[in-house]
């Protein structure tokens, strides 16, 4: 599933396409995706102009006058940016047609998102989303004292609080199994009963992996691609996800694998407790 990361490296790559482009049409080749895409688009976008794509989490959002159009990639979405005489393909559900070309929602298993929120309303079929979202990992004011005074009485594991998004978004499975290591804290860890000194670790730990991942155009894992069609290359540099049994890349000992939460996760057993 793209993490914020990946999603960080497609608002990169399509934002200099997109702003400052002019909406000329809107196709909706299949409406149902993980929410039903919202009827009237055709009517409403064509015509506004693109003045900003920002990301929030793990959603893209391309601001116009009139409102927002939301955007998620799901588990396996891609967006490309095409010129408007590139064939759709069979997982091709939407195409933002501009006037500089096509911005293409490719998601094979529909799991993505596209949604519009008018401006000064609230966001179509799921009101509130945006808002119930934690601190942004990258924004100045994100840090170990944040984690630390948000977790305090929790019993939950460390690992299942970085990914529920509730107090810090986009962190998803990858990262947040990899800067747990760079930290050395156990996954398994109670959140409430880790220190303010090891969360300024932790913090640190996953600014650093994000922005690597980014400079990196992020993983690819099977089939995320980045606006123009390459893949990224930060699997590359992981140091426990998806190495079960290998060494540790500090002291040797195998990478344990466990699950949580049905997600799996990889630690090292001696580096991290």
């Amino acid at each position: 599933m793209p993490e914020l990361p990946e999603v960080e490296v497609t608002r990169l790559g399509i934002a200099p396409f997109l702003v400052g482009q002019v909406v000329t049409a809107v196709v909706v080749r299949h409406p149902r995706l993980r929410w039903p895409i919202p009827q009237g688009l055709a009517r409403v976008l064509p015509g506004q102009a693109i003045t900003a794509v920002r990301r929030r989490a793990k959603y893209l959002l391309l601001d116009m006058p009139a409102g927002t159009l939301v955007l998620h990639l799901g588990m396996s979405g891609s967006l490309r940016v095409l010129t408007g005489s590139t064939p759709p393909g069979t997982h091709d559900h939407f195409d933002l047609c501009c006037t500089g070309g096509v911005l293409r929602l490719n998601d094979p298993r529909r799991f993505g998102a596209v949604l519009w929120q008018p401006a000064g309303g609230a966001l179509s079929s799921q009101p509130g989303l945006l808002e119930r979202l934690g601190q942004e990992p990258l924004d100045p004011a994100f840090s170990g004292a944040l984690l630390w005074q948000r977790t305090r009485g929790r019993s939950q594991a460390i690992k299942q609080v970085l990914l529920n998004g509730q107090i810090v978004v986009g962190v998803g499975n990858i990262y947040a199994s990899e800067s747990l290591f760079r930290a050395g804290i156990h996954p398994r860890r109670a959140a409430g009963r880790i220190g303010a000194a090891r969360y300024e670790r932790l913090a640190q730990s996953i600014r650093e992996v994000l922005q690597e991942a980014i400079a990196q155009g992020g993983s690819t894992l099977r089939d995320f691609v980045d606006s123009s069609g390459s893949p990224g290359y930060f699997q590359q540099a992981h140091q426990v996800y998806g190495r079960t049994g290998a060494p540790c890349v500090r002291c040797g000992t195998p990478i344990r694998q466990i699950t949580q939460g049905q997600r799996s996760t990889w630690f090292c057993p001696h580096c991290q407790r």
